[in-house]
């Protein structure tokens, strides 16, 4: 179902985000840098508004576009490169994550841009089945992978034009590549594997044409 307002259940989700970004909002690790990241919460805020009005989206798509959201926020507060994910899961699962993966360096940021695929890709699906509806099924699947990639390569740009205006270290900060050369790259990489097993699963389940 496409809905052009919001309902009740619109709202409970919103709520949920409404309350992350206020606790995020309580002595994030480095100010500046945290508002920065939530300029980009507050632009895929007013984005989802009005499409929300001008085209319509189901409560699916909503509810996963503001579930990265909440990801990003989170991330946000923990500058990315920070967030204690590893110490999370040793304290509520007993298990060590980095570990077993044999990671050296901090993940959440790689699960942020693959989230980005693959939380998103509803929401871009419905943009373009408004726009291109002449298109067929499989054709739209592909152009929207191939959008995933390159709003992908946008947002690094654009990471990449604020941070040299930084300082060495508030870029860092703000950039989170800890160091790795090819962090851009992989970053895009996962961001177009979540963007393939969300359009996989729609194939499959034969997302709807209206």
């Amino acid at each position: 179902m496409i809905y052009h307002s919001l309902t009740q259940k619109h709202w409970l989700v919103l709520a949920v985000l409404t309350i992350a970004i206020i606790l995020a909002s309580i002595n994030p690790l480095e100010f500046q840098s945290y508002l920065l990241h939530q300029v980009g919460t507050v632009l895929m805020l007013i984005a989802l508004f009005y499409c929300l009005k001008k085209i319509g989206l189901s409560f699916s798509s909503f509810a996963l576009y503001t579930g990265f959201l909440l990801i990003h926020v989170i991330a946000a507060h923990y500058l990315y490169s920070y967030v204690p994910y590893n110490d999370w899961a040793i304290k509520y699962f007993g298990f060590d994550l980095n570990q077993a993966m044999g990671w050296t360096r901090n993940m959440f940021d790689r699960f942020v841009h693959f989230f980005y695929g693959l939380f998103l890709y509803p929401f871009f699906y419905r943009l373009f089945q408004v726009w291109l509806p002449s298109l067929k099924p499989k054709v739209l699947f592909l152009l929207i992978i191939q959008f995933v990639m390159a709003s992908s390569l946008f947002y690094e740009w654009i990471e990449w034009w604020i941070a040299i205006g930084l300082s060495p270290e508030e870029a860092e900060n703000y950039n989170g590549q800890q160091g790795d050369i090819w962090d851009a790259h992989k970053d895009m990489f996962l961001a177009t594997i979540g963007a393939i097993i969300t359009s996989i699963y729609m194939l499959i389940k034969k997302a709807p044409t209206e």
